[in-house]
């Protein structure tokens, strides 16, 4: 018996995926600044794919003159009738900059920033919530001490922001 042909739908579809599919398509291609510095864009992609067909059954007139035709399943008067789709989705969200002062991650949405700064101050926040409970609402000891936070967004202050 003959493989479907969903099969082969299925088959081109995934070779072509699978081509796309590369380290560079996520890791960009690096470019190296005069000062020495390399910048490597980093993206976020997405992939979909669809694949469906059907067998269709047809009378008996018919049977007997496409019994020559080569668009059937394998099985005789059956012709298949199929598809697939894909789609691809690739954003950019930040650079990966590696110079002389080290690596640093420049994002390139807000909510990145924001996402980073929690992060960051998650064990702040975990040392608060401990003083809190140790002290169960007594008299409090001394304060865990600030954390300064990088205000990249707010350009009117000169100085760290503490939380």
């Amino acid at each position: 018996m003959s493989d479907h042909p969903i099969q082969g739908l299925m088959q081109t579809a995934m070779e072509n995926i699978k081509a796309m599919v590369d380290v560079n398509t996520i890791v960009g291609d690096a470019v190296e600044t005069p000062d020495g510095s390399v910048i490597l864009p980093i993206s976020k992609v997405g992939f979909g794919f669809a694949a469906g067909g059907s067998d269709f059954n047809v009378d008996e007139e018919a049977l007997h003159t496409s019994s020559a035709s080569s668009n059937h399943s394998g099985k005789e008067g059956h012709p298949f009738g199929g598809g697939s789709g894909g789609g691809v989705s690739i954003h950019p969200i930040a650079f990966l900059v590696v110079g002389k002062q080290g690596a640093q991650i420049v994002p390139l949405d807000n909510q990145t920033h924001l996402i980073e700064k929690l992060i960051d101050s998650t064990p702040y926040l975990i040392d608060k919530v401990q003083s809190i409970f140790q002290n169960a609402g007594g008299n409090l000891q001394t304060p865990p001490p600030q954390v300064p936070v990088d205000v990249a967004t707010d350009h009117s202050h000169s100085g760290p922001a503490y939380l």
